[in-house]
């Protein structure tokens, strides 16, 4: 009898009451993982998905004309980066205040979480940090945050001193390191670190748990910070194949940018031009950049056991454009469109460490979920064309 009453107790109460606070259906659903469910369901409660499948009932959003995804992720983003009131890009001098700073970082914040990027990683600013918190207090609205607070640039410090920054970082809050282990490629990208400097940052950011993320162009720039066991290598534009090949037998990550952050400071041209060495030869440089850095994308994906995040190094003027790179990926580097996902989604998550929390549809996961106009595995353009947005359970963007 008492059963029989709880059961009718339960059976009149809300949904949110019963443990399920949103149902989402769906018509074609790419799970993350390169997996694709027709005609189904994903529960939703207290910010997490509770479940997938068959579910009775009417549902709270019908994505059933759309594709349903998880929420994509990017492993470079520079949020911070931004134009200012006199349409240039701002740098230390140019006499914002830290308002106009913090207010721009939250715009490119919510312009990129609106595109479907619930989740990125910023190689670095110390502005990153109160960013990131504000985002995760609910305070202001856009994707999850990692930051590496200030990355190591100097080639001029020794090893200790590397050390010791290392431990700072990490004790002041930082998610991961950046290293810059090459010149820019507006510079010619050659190896700027030694062995031993690599050695040292990595190590003692290895040993203290952290990620370490490096900026390198060149082939030795790489290949030093993958023998020094470095994380993640990033950008990448002169790689060759015996070092993609070194990377895939030591298990260091690889993230190429295709062609977005090039095709940005060239269509911005007039707003960086003058800007440090934002002049003649480096734009000519990212230039001739443009169909290396396809062509080192064309190898990535064909090196067997690889292991290729994405991240779009993306910078003023590029924030809410970041899948024009996995288009880049499909269309000039020749990557296929769900290995392209599977990057952009798990694959992103499991360089994180987050490949328990976020990057597929799954049960248990974070309810990170957006659904776009068309099916990306057939035309990766759909990518761009969000019409739906959740990070954690909560719904920023909705189809009319």
């Amino acid at each position: 009898m008492r059963r029989s009453l709880l059961l009718m107790v339960l059976a009149a109460l809300p949904l949110s009451a019963q443990g399920t606070d949103v149902v989402i259906k769906t018509g074609r659903l790419i799970d993350g993982k390169g997996g694709v469910v027709r005609n189904t369901t994903i529960s939703i409660a207290n910010g997490k998905i509770v479940g997938v499948g068959s579910r009775k009932g009417a549902a709270t959003y019908d994505l059933s004309r759309y594709t349903v995804l998880p929420g994509l992720i990017d492993v470079h983003d520079h949020l911070g980066w931004h134009f200012n009131k006199d349409d240039r890009f701002h740098t230390a001098t140019d006499g914002e205040t830290p308002a106009d700073e913090a207010l721009a970082a939250a715009g490119n914040a919510y312009t990129t979480l609106l595109a479907g990027w619930t989740t990125i990683a910023s190689p670095g600013s110390n502005a990153d940090a109160a960013l990131r918190d504000a985002i995760a207090r609910g305070v202001i609205p856009g994707p999850r945050v990692l930051t590496s607070l200030d990355p190591l640039s100097s080639d001029r410090l020794s090893p200790d001193s590397i050390r010791a920054i290392v431990r700072r970082r990490k004790a002041a809050g930082a998610d991961f390191i950046k290293i810059f282990a090459s010149a820019s490629i507006r510079d010619g990208g050659k190896q700027t670190w030694s062995d031993e400097q690599l050695a040292a940052g990595c190590g003692e950011a290895k040993a203290l748990g952290l990620r370490t993320m490096v900026h390198a162009h060149s082939a030795e720039a790489m290949r030093a910070a993958t023998l020094a066991g470095c994380t993640q290598i990033e950008h990448g534009v002169f790689a060759t194949q015996d070092v993609l090949d070194l990377m895939a037998q030591r298990g260091t990550w690889f993230d190429p940018q295709c062609g977005l952050v090039f095709h940005n400071y060239l269509d911005n041209r007039a707003k960086y031009d003058g800007i440090g060495n934002y002049n003649a030869v480096g734009f000519a440089s990212m230039e001739k950049a443009l169909p290396i850095a396809a062509n080192v994308v064309r190898l990535a994906s064909r090196t067997k056991g690889l292991k290729l995040a994405f991240g779009t190094d993306a910078v003023a003027g590029a924030h809410g454009h970041n899948a024009d790179d996995l288009v880049c990926r499909v269309r000039e580097g020749g990557q296929d469109p769900m290995d392209v996902i599977r990057s952009a989604t798990s694959l992103n998550a499991e360089s994180l460490e987050l490949g328990t929390r976020i990057g597929a549809i799954v049960p248990g996961f974070e309810a990170d979920i957006i659904a776009v106009d068309g099916d990306p595995t057939k035309d990766i353009t759909a990518l761009s064309r969000v019409v739906f947005v959740m990070k954690g359970g909560k719904v920023y963007k909705h189809p009319n």
